[in-house]
């Protein structure tokens, strides 16, 4: 596996090794940590990673899935991105205001920030379809990106989505009282915006049996929309499984049926 050394790719950092060239752009950066061992205008998948919320330590290792999805997936390049105002376990950040990890982040603003990061990626890697994998709030972000800027992604995989925000937070608020979650947000919510939802967009919904955190009900409400909007929608429940499932085998083989079913030169 190689690791790209750093780049500077307005308005994105792709990172992963030790040296960077050029002078920063004026646009904040979001950081990227890239697995490949391929060529750019070699790859044919392009898998990107959003991770979900929390701190590193309360939240799957997203860039763990990101090598693991290089290696097994043919043709590919796998990218590991923090969204705006997170960091990894080894203390690199993204720009940006993370907020309260209350549903409060999943904005316009986080959005563009994350769409326009995709588009840098995208064309960076002009051959590759793309497939955007979204951990607990990185799936809403995901779902939302696919409804509002479709020309983006081939593919998304939603993994333990709070996919009807508004039930999700009320749900919340009831399961943690004391914290922010009654307070107005300005997050857009995936179900509302799944009408922008392209057609031939592939997509999975994965979610835990168990997850007390985003409990079935709301990943299926969201999979039963893709479907009927005529969306290839691969909706699985994994047993016995909570909330933190990101690096489950299960998830890897949804991703690589995914790419593997996506039309050549799509």
């Amino acid at each position: 596996m190689r690791c790209n050394p750093l780049l500077l790719l307005p308005p994105l950092l792709l990172a992963g090794c030790a040296t960077t060239a050029g002078a920063p752009p004026a646009e904040p950066l979001l950081y990227a940590q890239t697995f490949t061992a391929e060529r750019p205008r070699d790859v044919r998948t392009l898998v990107i990673v959003l991770n979900g919320d929390g701190m590193p330590a309360a939240r799957a290792d997203e860039a763990a899935f990101a090598r693991t999805a290089a290696a097994a997936i043919p043709d590919s390049a796998a990218v590991a991105l923090l969204r705006p105002g997170y960091a990894d376990t080894a203390g690199n950040r993204s720009p940006g205001s993370r907020g309260f990890d209350a549903g409060d982040n999943y904005t316009l603003e986080h959005i563009t920030a994350v769409g326009d990061a995709v588009a840098a990626l995208q064309a960076r890697y002009p051959s590759a379809q793309i497939v955007l994998v979204g951990e607990s709030g990185g799936a809403v972000i995901a779902a939302n990106l696919a409804a509002m800027r479709p020309e983006l992604l081939d593919g998304i995989v939603l993994v333990g989505c709070p996919c009807t925000l508004p039930e999700w937070r009320d749900y919340m608020e009831r399961r943690m009282p004391g914290e922010p979650w009654e307070t107005p947000v300005s997050s857009l919510d995936p179900l509302k915006t799944a009408g922008g939802i392209a057609s031939d967009l592939r997509a999975a919904v994965i979610v835990g049996a168990e997850d007390e955190v985003t409990p079935v009900r709301f990943s299926r409400a969201y999979a039963e929309a893709l479907t009927l909007r005529g969306v290839a929608t691969d909706y699985r429940i994994l047993p016995g499984k909570g909330h933190k499932i990101l690096n489950d085998p299960e998830v890897l083989a949804a991703t690589g049926r995914l790419a593997a079913s996506l039309p050549v030169g799509s």
